[in-house]
């Protein structure tokens, strides 16, 4: 399976959330998870997708300057790379994290398809 891109952003901004981006092609697809990345099986935590980035927003680390969309401080929390297992468009995605931070099999799983909400969370390993 081809090896992918997987950035974690802390984004300290009007509200402290962390950002997940994962490279599909040549773009970042993005979600805002409020709570945090989940580290073990059982925690689901929202995700909202947000405007897809640049490959090079990957490497971003510093200050968004007040009056930006986005204002405020972002770190690189987690990164490295996943592989994609499944995707199924605007439904669900199963991928392989291979991170500094997180490692495991996760998914997103779109809950309500009108609106951008999504769970972000880790599942079992196969066996």
């Amino acid at each position: 399976m081809k090896k992918s891109i997987y950035v974690i952003h802390k984004h300290d901004s009007k509200r402290l959330h962390y950002d997940l981006r994962l490279q599909f092609d040549d773009k970042l697809k993005s979600w805002a998870i409020p709570k945090g990345p989940p580290d073990e099986q059982n925690k689901k935590f929202l995700a909202i997708n947000v405007d897809d980035h640049e490959l090079s927003y990957a490497n971003f680390s510093g200050m968004i300057p007040e009056g930006e969309y986005g204002a405020g401080k972002v770190t690189i929390w987690d990164k490295g790379n996943y592989e994609l297992e499944s995707f199924k468009e605007n439904k669900k995605i199963v991928f392989i994290i291979k991170g500094k931070r997180l490692e495991g099999r996760y998914c997103l799983l779109h809950f309500r398809p009108k609106e951008k909400n999504w769970l972000f969370f880790k599942i079992k390993e196969k066996i």
